[in-house]
């Protein structure tokens, strides 16, 4: 909380500074970073309204049983598919990650679906294979899996 506090009081201190300094490129600074703000905050919202929904569903309990401690590599599995499948912003799947360890799911587990989430795209694998090639697309999400799985991997030894 105090960390929070010190940034966003840092930021201000910046702000000002460059308000002092050209006024106009600052609102203009200020305008592009609200438009972006705009145009995020519908996805933002909806990812957040799933993230709830999925957290009031599945109960603690239930997390841990599918990608808790004890699930072990059926657990990483589920999470390597499912992390493969899923399309959401990364900007969203660090909080994510809390709050499933929060919850009871074990870190190896989270790792994997964490960047199973920001590295593969099986969702937007067609759009891939039209922009870079059929062969480039499958390459590079085959090789995401397995070092998704390989950081699992570390995760479990250091961690546990």
């Amino acid at each position: 909380m105090i960390s929070g506090i010190i940034l966003y009081f840092i930021a201000t201190i910046y702000l000002v500074i460059s308000f002092i300094k050209d006024k106009s490129k600052t609102k203009a600074a200020l305008l592009n970073a609200w438009k972006m703000f705009r145009n995020v905050l519908p996805d933002l919202l909806a990812i957040m309204l799933f993230v709830g929904l999925t957290l009031s569903l599945l109960s603690p309990a239930l997390i841990s049983s599918i990608i808790g401690e004890n699930s072990g590599l059926l657990g990483i599995t589920y999470s390597t598919i499912l992390g493969s499948i899923a399309l959401v912003p990364s900007f969203v799947v660090f909080p994510l990650g809390r709050t499933l360890v929060q919850n009871g799911a074990a870190l190896p587990q989270v790792a994997v679906l964490m960047s199973t989430l920001m590295s593969v795209g099986l969702v937007t694998l067609s759009m891939e294979q039209k922009t870079f090639g059929r062969s480039f697309a499958c390459a590079r999400n085959a090789s995401a899996i397995i070092m998704s799985l390989l950081f699992a991997l570390i995760v479990w030894m250091v961690m546990t």
